[in-house]
């Protein structure tokens, strides 16, 4: 054993099925990260920290452990039989071996700090591409034969998940990353290699070809818009700098693009590239063109394909194998763009992966569900040659049987049963996550957590076919702990709510739940431990305080149990809690926060995460005087040295001699309890995916099983070959005998039992069965609410169909407590009914008592405790909304007031309006802050500035001349004359607003005037909106005034109304909140609908208030004075005038008491007078009334007058407002243009910075691309006059020859001079040999192949060297001499050729420099031109100044059909330029007018003159032809005969007979001449029928003479292409030359036309001016 730190690895190539080694181990678990072919009938993959080889043909499995940290990155070349893998750890090494030998050729040690993301290996040649993960992300190529870096390259591996050299060409290494494909060159010099980036640019996802959207260095211009300036690119824009904002830049401008999922190469060095999108490409990496084969959005895509995501690609002799979605596999067969599927095969499970094997025989195929199909192209056969399912592992353990089965359990529910060779027995789908597992030691079943809280007993004595025979719902937690008592008596189990369950582990028992105790904390740790001797079984629990959220624990709980059988019902209660008479507690407290413990014999071993070690604590002896409740502080025995990487968990082997501890670190520390100084480390996980997650001993204690956390891997490992103690090995081995013996029994009874027992509720999911407890009686849904207890609302917090073993349990209890004492209960509300019936009925009676005799309500309530206590919970939940309430109102106060702060107190100028009285007309003030210090700060500033650049402008003239002065001041004149609104550009100055300091917009040039000029235009702005606020507040002001003026008005006209007993409604005015805003900022109290709540002290002081107003009006009741006055004036010390439409004259009392008749004289007098003052009153009562109406109408009058009037003002207002508002714009949008021109300024600036670092950079690298030019240049020089040396050399072999042979016959010396240039055919031989299937049939040559070449030549010599090639005659030594010189012949003329080759390659590589070179110029060139550039548009920016001019529609001359003018080609002139040119022009049109008039009358006689001469001359014409005609009168022949002939009659018989003697000669020529044709074509038909039979020879020659001419042609065409290609070129080339030199002749002579014209027209107008001129002007 090792001592402390001492290690000791699994080194070696295991075979699982070799039954004749003793210790065996194996791996399983397939993750599909990576798989390859290792030779023609073995495929490699990871598992773990192991490598796993699994020979298809006979499927059988070897492992490989890792010599590092676990396994990374992993390829293979099943082609030369080597495969390389790397390691998981800080600066990570690659590994290469050989295959079948298994042996470690080199190991490559790298520059990479944390990891590789991938590894290839080259097809021809000893070659590694390997890519690093952050932080360096670099591409490294070795030479893995003797672990040389051939070349690297840094920073370019950046998401890269996949390399692939080029099968036929080693120096071609694609990459793929998740964001694209890159094609890496390796260029070659000697030994100097170096790699060279070619990056694909895909296609957009809807497979448009798209240029990228990144700026270029030019300068882009808009047409047909005005100047802004120049547009600069996102960088400059955003202000970025670096390469890091290109890269930003480069995904925010261009288009999304394909993701890439799979790459193959093709026999043509090119790329077959599948997408997500379903898009296939064939990429040429020479070009780096992209043609898209397939594409599933056009119409006639098709069908099996459209769907298809290509996930991989593989090529083989048959065409292009695709995996797709679905599990179909697809052979395609590429005819250019046409896409034909040849084969198609299905397979059971979706699969993923698709490769070829080395001898293009088989296909493989794999699935992320774990497994592995063979497939066989021409047979079409799919074997299965590995399921072993995929998904990380929960928990394994091993049955307590001497064959050493695994169980297993994943994270889905997958439980899966193992030999001890690692072949999968069977397996069984529980359909449920699970997180713990657990073998009975009693029978053949083990015990499954679920995270829904259900133990699920499997019995697996079916290995084939486990199954379901019980299950139990004991938690609503995930149950975290599962152990069975070594004995087999108890299982133990626990979560997270601090319950410890007791179950029965026998099979005969039906595993029944005995009971459970409760722990203080949730539980961390759970183990048990027999004690034989006392009959006892020790369970330890370490639980953590509740309230904490650490994962550590100090609290351990060892509970007792008895051996006997508990299940009796006085070891229990009626809730199922284990009673004291039976279980024992004692709690301990530790110093150290632990993580993990396990129980011993009388010790506790446990793991502190926090300190990183081992502690052991001796358990006290004497715990019978302990009560459950009293705390033992524990201190360690030892402490030892833990785990470097937590947290660990530890195991206890089952003879209690060794301790098994593993972390995430992926460690398997083995100690001996004894001494825990000593272990043994063992790496069977990677630390990387999380560790070990769970380890298990055997029955044995020499076997252990390890799952790891996220790696997918299950490890079993012998524990005889790992330097352990041979003793404790024999006392284990003797241990595990005498627990067989002892357990044999029982064994054998409740394995019979288990057997027996029925699978569980077959078509049943795990987890979802009722509970076998009674069901919640329905009638507790008709109880009264306040007869309900806290039991009963406890049962109902849980469904029933959900309910675990102790929630029905309680219910179990409820129900019989409700059965047994229902008759109770039934009388006791029958009591309470009438109860309450009774005090209801006092209360009623109550009411009607008289309230001296009336009783408290409080005082009917017979139970004042309950009163108490809900008034106290009543109030407490008023509190709670209370202080709810009060919070909500704070904050709400608080953002009220953050509010009023923000947009209210801080504003110096509240917004309001004004509102019109007879309309909707509104005025609305500037609200404005006050301004800052700083802003006053910088507009003094500017204006001091300004004040010292006029006082400089001032004094400047004064120097002068006073002839330039006078000038100057005539200039100035007419300059302040022409100073007006349009060359200002706002009306700011006509507003009487404009600052004196304001720059002329024409002299803006700097920044720094730029940003004065807005500082300024700012203050211009404040200054208007501030003088319209006091105008504004003056109108507001003025309403108001009108308002109080208005109700006056309505008051006394109310008062005459009054009078005139006259109810009419009046026109009342008033501020609205728009006007009066700080209304909105309080609240009256009518505008609060709810009552208002007073607090005891508000009420208090409420009546307090009430009581001093009550005092102080009692107090003011005794002023007799006010009294008095009130009695005798109605309060008012002026005498009021009397109302005269009150006024009634008394009739007199004789009228009312007599009749008319019995009136004497004296009361008819008094009547008459009294009929007389009564219509004099009425009369004066008439004007009265007439006045007041109209008195009326006056003020009705007045008002409306007063209020039309005001109307109109704030009309005016509005419309001053209006200019304020246009001034405003105005002023703002010269702002807009300068803030704009400062960030263009900006802009260029950052441009200038980013092309300067550019150009730095460039010339940086064009530096270093001299220097390594010059040094290339110097070798090829070196090596070329190496090359001429051995060239010399080899020329002087052939010299030397017949030196060599001197003393041999000269025809003898010839014969050998002929031997001697002969050479054996090895490209030829090797030809043959070939595999014609191959697709890559032929590799590409380069100088690394040249020594394997020179063996193949010399061995192929061996042949010629035989001495039966010996000339007859020769002697054997002068043979033996020729031998060796022609050996060494050959072996100059092959390093000829190496050299050669090689210098042919630094000769490419030097030009490649020089083609770098000079783009690098060019380069360089560009960004200076570019630069040179910006500055002129810079210059240019900066002089061409935006001015904002005013100009009214009749000054525009431009076309405004637009929106928006285009005043690019416009010009501004001065008015008076243009008014006087227009004089000008009409003075000068007039007289031209006068001229032309002059002109048309002349020339319209000579016109006349000439037209009469024409005619003239035409008449004369014509005369002349006729005579001419005349004189020039022919007759024929037979006319003169006519005309000279007398005898008409016999001239006409005569010419008869003429005639009859032609017909008669023609007759008879005809005859002859139709006797010769018959003739000729008797001749032709005889010829005729010889043509048809040679015809019908050559007709059957044809076909083969076609076929010749084919062949023929075809060869021409391959033959010839070039140089008809070249003849074609040039011949285009000659084309285009005399093309073009054509165009300039045109070009040349269209131009001479165009002059010519223009000189004609000139010419034209001079002599004959037109009116069209005039619009010119």
């Amino acid at each position: 054993m090792a001592e402390n730190a001492g290690y000791h690895h699994l080194h070696g190539f295991l075979v699982a099925r070799d039954t004749q080694r003793q210790s065996r181990c194996w791996i399983q678990g397939f993750t599909n990260k990576s798989i390859a072919y290792v030779d023609n009938t073995t495929v490699c993959y990871s598992s773990g920290s192991h490598i796993c080889f699994l020979n298809l043909e006979t499927q059988i499995q070897s492992v490989l452990k890792s010599p590092g940290r676990g396994v990374g990155a992993l390829t293979a070349n099943g082609n030369n039989g080597i495969f390389a893998f790397s390691e998981q750890k800080l600066c990570p090494s690659i590994f290469v071996y050989i295959f079948p030998e298994v042996h470690l050729k080199n190991e490559l040690k790298g520059a990479a700090q944390l990891d590789y993301t991938s590894l290839t290996l080259s097809e021809g040649g000893t070659y590694l591409g390997c890519c690093s993960a952050l932080p360096e992300h670099t591409i490294t190529v070795w030479n893995w034969e003797n672990a040389e870096q051939i070349c690297t390259q840094p920073n370019a591996g950046k998401g890269i998940v996949s390399l692939l050299f080029n099968p036929l060409n080693w120096l071609q290494l694609c990459a793929l990353s998740t964001t694209g494909l890159t094609v890496w060159n390796i260029e070659k010099s000697g030994s100097f290699h170096v790699l060279k980036q070619s990056v694909i640019e895909l296609p957009a996802t809807d497979g448009s070809f798209v240029e990228s959207l990144m700026p270029t260095l030019n300068i882009v211009k808009k047409e047909k818009v005005p100047y802004f300036g120049p547009e600069m690119p996102p960088s400059a824009i955003a202000g970025l700098q670096g390469d890091k904002a290109d890269n930003i830049l480069a995904k925010l401008c261009t288009k999304a693009r394909l993701t890439i999922t799979a790459i193959c190469w093709t026999a043509k060095s090119e790329l077959y590239v599948g997408c997500v999108e379903g898009f296939l490409l064939l990429v040429d990496p020479e070009s780096l063109c992209v043609s898209v084969l397939f594409n599933p959005t056009t119409a006639d895509a098709t069908p099996e394909l459209r769907q298809s995501n290509f996930q991989s690609l593989t090529l083989n002799k048959n065409g292009l194998i695709t995996i797709g979605k679905e599990n179909v596999v697809h052979c395609l067969q590429l005819k250019g763009n046409q896409i034909n599927i040849t084969q198609t095969w299905k397979t059971e499970t979706a699969v993923t992966t698709v490769m070829l094997s080395p001898d293009l025989e088989t296909l493989l195929l794999s699935s992320n569900t774990g497994q592995i199909y063979m497939l066989n192209p021409t047979s079409d056969e799919i074997g299965k040659v590995l399921d072993v399912l995929s998904g990380n592992f929960v928990a394994a353990a091993l049955l307590h049987t001497g064959r050493n089965i695994c169980v297993s359990v994943r994270e889905f529910g997958e439980l899966q049963l193992w030999s001890s060779d690692g072949v999968c027995l069977g397996s069984l789908s529980l359909q449920t996550q699970v997180t713990s597992l657990a073998c009975c030691p009693v029978a053949q079943y083990a015990a499954v957590g679920t995270t829904s809280g259900y133990v699920l007993f499997i019995d697996l004595n079916s290995e084939e076919q486990p199954r379901l025979v019980h299950q139990v719902h004991l938690y609503n937690t995930p149950v975290d702990h599962l152990v069975f008592e070594k004995d087999g008596h108890y299982l133990f189990t626990s979560a997270s709510d601090s319950h410890v369950y007791v179950l029965d582990a026998k099979p005969s028992k039906r595993f029944t739940v005995i009971g459970f105790t409760v722990v203080p904390g949730p539980i961390l740790s759970l183990s048990s431990q027999s004690i034989r001797n006392s009959g006892e079984v020790k369970v330890l629990a370490l639980c953590r305080e509740q309230e904490g959220q650490s994962q550590n624990g100090n609290m351990l709980t060892v509970l007792t149990l008895p051996v006997r059988d508990i299940s009796d019902t006085d070891c229990v209660d009626r809730h199922g809690v284990l009673s004291n008479n039976i279980l024992k507690v004692c709690r301990y407290e530790v110093p150290h926060p632990l993580e993990s413990c396990v129980l011993g014999v009388s010790e506790v071993f446990a793991y502190c995460h926090k300190r990183k070690t081992l502690l052991r604590f001796q358990l006290p002896q004497d715990t019978d005087s302990l009560s459950s409740q009293e705390v033992v502080q524990l201190t360690p025995e030892q402490e030892v040295k833990g785990h470097p990487l937590g947290p660990a968990s530890l195991v206890l082997s089952p003879h209690n001699l060794w301790l098994a501890s593993v972390g995430q670190d992926g460690l398997l520390r083995i100690q001996e309890t004894v001494s825990m100084e000593r272990y043994i480390e063992l790496q069977c996980h990677s630390c990387r995916l999380g560790g070990v997650r769970s380890v298990s001993f055997s029955a044995d204690s020499q076997t252990l099983l390890t799952a790891g956390f996220k790696d997918g891997s299950l490890l079993c490992t012998n524990l005889r070959n790992t330097g352990l103690d041979g003793g404790k090995m024999i006392e284990a081995t003797l241990h595990s005998k005498s627990m067989e013996m002892f357990l044999m029994k029982m064994f054998n009874k409740e394995n019979h039992v288990l057997i027996d027992l029925p699978a569980w509720g077959k078509g049943t999911v795990p987890g979802s069965e009722k509970p076998t407890g009674p069901e919640g009686s329905t009638e507790a849904e008709s109880v009264d609410v306040t007869e309900q207890d806290d039991s009963y609302n406890s049962l109902l917090s849980a469904p029933p169909s959900h309910l675990t073993w102790l929630e029905s349990r309680r219910e179990a209890v409820l129900k019989e407590e409700s059965e047994q004492y229902s008759e109770a209960r039934k009388n006791m509300r029958k009591t309470l009914k009438e109860l309450r019936d009774t005090i209801q009925e006092m209360m009623r009676e109550n009411e009607t008592l008289p309230e001296i005799e009336r009783l408290e309500l409080n005082e009917f309530n017979l139970d004042v405790e309950e009163q108490r206590r809900l008034d106290a919970m009543v109030e407490q939940e008023v509190i709670r909304v209370r202080n709810e309430i009060e919070w909500e109102m704070l904050a709400k106060s608080y953002l009220r007031d953050v509010l009023k702060k923000e947009c209210w107190d801080s504003m110096k100028v509240k917004g309001k309006a004004i509102e019109a009285f007879h309309s909707e007309h509104e005025v609305k003030n500037y609200p404005l802050r006050e301004r800052t210090e700083k802003e006053l700060e910088d507009l003094r500033r500017v204006q001091d500035m300004r004040k010292f650049e006029k006082a400089a402008c001032i004094s400047s003239p004064q120097k002068s001349s006073n002839t330039t002065g006078a000038k100057e001041k005539e200039q100035g004149e007419d300059s302040n004359g022409a100073e007006s609104t349009a060359v200002t550009g706002s009306f700011s100055a006509q507003l009487g607003y404009s600052n004196p300091y304001i720059y002329d917009q024409f002299s803006l040039q700097t920044t720094e005037q730029r940003i004065n000029q807005m500082i300024l235009l700012q203050d211009v702005i404040y200054r208007i909106k501030t003088g319209f606020n006091a105008n504004f507040e003056a109108m507001h002001k003025q309403k108001v005034q009108e308002l109080s003026r208005v109700r006056d008005r309505n008051q006394h006209i109310k008062e005459i109304m009054l009078e005139l007993d006259m109810n009419e409604t009046l026109w009342e005015p008033s501020l609205t909140v728009s006007e009066w805003p700080e209304r909105l900022l309080t609240v009256d109290d009518s505008e609060i609908k709810a009552e208002k709540y007073l607090t005891p002290e508000q009420k208090v002081e409420e009546e307090r208030k009430k009581l001093e107003e009550q005092r102080r009006l009692a107090a003011k009741g005794d002023n007799f004075r006010e009294r008095a006055l009130d009695n005798m004036m109605d309060g008012a010390l002026e005498v009021k005038k009397e109302n005269i439409l009150k006024m009634e004259i008394p009739p007199p009392e004789f009228v009312l008491t007599k009749p008319v008749i019995h009136w004497t004289e004296e009361e008819k007098k008094i009547h008459k007078e009294y009929e007389k003052k009564d219509k004099d009153l009425n009369e004066e009562k008439e004007k009265y009334k007439k006045a007041l109406e109209n008195e009326i109408k006056k003020l009705q009058a007045a008002t409306k007058d007063v209020t039309e009037r005001f109307d109109e003002t704030l009309k005016q207002l509005f419309e001053k407002k209006l200019n304020c508002e246009m001034t405003i714009y105005q002023e703002e949008l010269k702002m807009t243009y300068l803030a704009y021109s400062v960030l263009v300024e900006v802009e260029m600036t950052n441009r200038e910075l980013e092309l300067k670092r550019k150009l730095e950079k460039t010339v940086t690298y064009k530096d270093e691309i001299g220097e390594q030019l010059k040094t290339h240049e110097e070798e090829v020089e070196l090596f070329h006059e190496n090359y001429n040396t051995t060239v010399a050399e080899d020329k002087g072999l052939d010299k030397e020859f017949r030196k060599e042979f001197f003393n041999v016959p000269g025809l003898m010396v010839d014969h050998l001079y002929k031997l001697f240039k002969r050479r054996p055919r090895v490209q030829k031989m090797r030809t043959q040999t070939d595999n014609n299937s191959n697709p890559f049939k032929e590799q590409h040559l380069c100088g690394s192949l040249a020594p394997d070449a020179l063996g193949k030549m010399l061995k192929a010599m061996e042949d010629l060297d035989a001495p039966e090639n010996m000339p007859k005659g020769l002697n054997r030594s002068i043979w033996d001499k020729f031998c060796l010189v022609r050996r060494a012949k050959v072996e100059s003329e092959q390093k000829v050729k190496l050299n050669a080759l090689t210098l042919a390659e630094m000769q490419a590589f030097q030009q490649k420099r020089r083609d770098d070179d000079t783009a690098v110029q060019q380069e360089i060139k560009n960004l200076s031109d570019e630069l040179e550039r910006l500055h002129k548009e810079r210059n240019r920016f900066l002089m061409d100044i935006m001015v904002q001019v005013l100009l009214k529609p009749d000054q525009v001359e431009v076309s405004l059909t637009d929106m928006i003018a285009d005043f690019t080609d416009s010009v501004l002139y001065p008015r008076s330029v243009v008014e006087d040119l227009n004089t000008t022009v009409r003075s000068l049109g007039g007289q031209k007018i006068a001229s032309m008039v002059g002109c048309k009358d002349f020339r319209k006689g000579i016109i006349q003159l000439q037209w009469e001469h024409k005619k003239m001359a035409m008449q004369i014409e014509d005369l002349n032809n006729k005579k001419r005609d005349v004189q020039k009168l022919q007759l024929s022949k037979e006319q003169q005969d006519y005309l000279d002939s007398k005898d008409q009659d016999s001239r006409m018989s005569k010419q008869v007979s003429i005639l009859e003697k032609t017909i008669a000669f023609q007759k008879k020529t005809h005859q002859q001449s139709v006797q010769h044709r018959r003739k000729k074509i008797e001749q032709l038909s005889k010829q005729a029928a010889i043509k048809a039979k040679k015809t019908k020879v050559v007709e059957q020659q044809l076909p083969n003479m076609q076929v010749a001419v084919a062949e023929r042609r075809h060869i021409y065409e391959q033959m010839d292409s070039e140089e008809h290609q070249a003849a074609g070129t040039e011949e285009r080339y000659q084309e285009i030359v005399q093309r073009s030199k054509l165009k300039d002749l045109a070009q040349a002579q269209a131009e001479d036309l165009a002059i010519l014209r223009a000189e004609v027209v000139r010419l034209r107008m001079k002599n004959f001016p037109s009116l069209d001129q005039l619009k010119h002007v």
